[in-house]
């Protein structure tokens, strides 16, 4: 199959939920888009939102963060988990990354003799108390860990999460609090064994799922691929293969683009449904940092034409745009740039900078503009706005 870059956008779009009309809706749809893409990134920074409020206040109409701790905390349908790094998935892929988890029983990991000598108290503790979180336990000692040093409190919870004997209870902003996996998720599900029986139907279920996080995605090495343990680019190139063998891939051409692209044969019929429709609505819509769709900034600049950089580990003097900014999205084309800063205190959203994308007619999209201005306040709980008439300059 062989699309132009119009029809490989409007696929990518389409299946990432960002086409009006916008199929997701409150609870439900959130399950619903989380399920189609396999999982969404987490991190901790909330400068206007975390990255998977962000994720999903741009698809789910309703959205509001309280329907993802819901979700999350209350109902047990997602879990926080490693998949692309920290992330969020359904529970019912639990099953899927015993791998994952057996590899981190098997490895003693840094600082392991610490670490291990006092799993069983911080276990015990858990029991008698409930849910706990670094604070609670007085381990205070300084460990080597994989991010930075750490105290020895995290270290332990760390490690026994990686092995699936807890899990992640809660959240109080960013701070986790643990509790036994048991005693949260159902014994079926716990002793359910991996559906994958080999390391080769692994890494291809893995790719796969992949492919469908984004949509459609070129055999490129790149963020998109991040996290599948075992898989560089020759596993990549052969499961790759072995899926279009299989009939679960299809392989397609862009114009322009000597890659080869991917879609899962499952989302075909969407594929020819998007390239079947008419032009793309210019609804506008804020794009989180991480977001599905801008995994691979290459593969962006490439179909999109859009370069984009987070450049929240740039130092400032060398920051083209802002700390935290967001890229703004109309139709099929990323139209401009914003940097927000939600004031907690006083519930205001402030516009800090916003830029447009040259040849943009800015005047035929200040209406949309704002009104996406004011839906995203209303997603983060602000009263009020400030910041608007930067919108307006050109």
């Amino acid at each position: 199959m062989q699309l132009t870059k119009q029809q490989a956008r409007r696929f990518l779009l389409t299946h990432q939920g960002l086409c009006p009309p916008f199929p997701y809706k409150g609870k439900a749809g959130i399950l619903a888009y989380i399920r189609r893409v396999g999982c969404i990134q987490f991190d901790p920074l909330n400068i206007a939102g975390h990255n998977p409020d962000l994720v999903l206040q741009s698809r789910v109409e309703d959205y509001r963060p309280a329907l993802l701790q819901e979700l999350l905390y209350e109902d047990r349908a997602l879990l926080d988990g490693f998949d692309k790094v920290m992330s969020i998935y359904p529970v019912e892929d639990w099953p899927y990354f015993e791998r994952w988890r057996e590899s981190a029983r098997r490895k003693d990991g840094r600082s392991a003799e610490n670490v291990d000598a006092v799993a069983h108290k911080v276990m015990e503790a858990i029991a008698e108390r409930g849910p706990l979180s670094s604070r609670e336990l007085e381990l205070n000692e300084l460990v080597d860990w994989y991010w930075a040093p750490t105290r020895l409190s995290r270290a332990v919870l760390e490690k026994l999460y990686f092995r699936g004997e807890l899990i992640v209870h809660h959240r109080i902003h960013t701070r986790k609090y643990y509790d036994f996996a048991h005693r949260w998720l159902p014994a079926e599900l716990l002793h359910t064994p991996d559906p994958n029986q080999t390391e080769q139907a692994y890494q291809d279920w893995h790719v796969s799922r992949r492919v469908g996080s984004v949509g459609l995605v070129w055999n490129r090495a790149g963020e998109v691929w991040l996290g599948i343990d075992g898989v560089k680019s020759p596993q990549r190139n052969a499961a790759l293969e072995r899926l279009v063998e299989q009939g679960k891939l299809d392989q397609v051409e862009v114009e322009g683009i000597k890659e080869p692209f991917y879609c899962r044969i499952q989302d075909k019929p969407e594929l020819e449904a998007a390239l079947a429709a008419d032009e793309t609505c210019p609804v506008v819509r804020f794009i989180a940092p991480l977001d599905n769709l801008i995994w691979d900034r290459r593969m962006l600049k490439a179909l999109f034409n859009f370069d984009y950089t987070w450049e929240v580990y740039v130092p400032a003097a060398k920051r083209r745009y802002g700390y935290y900014v967001l890229p703004v999205l109309s139709g099929d084309r990323f139209v401009a740039r914003c940097e927000p800063v939600l004031d907690r205190k006083r519930k205001v959203l402030v516009i800090k900078n916003w830029w447009w994308e040259d040849d943009v007619d800015s005047d035929s999209l200040q209406a949309a503009v704002f009104q996406a201005v004011e839906r995203f306040a209303q997603v983060l709980g602000a009263k009020g706005i400030e910041g608007e008439e930067l919108i307006a300059h050109d």
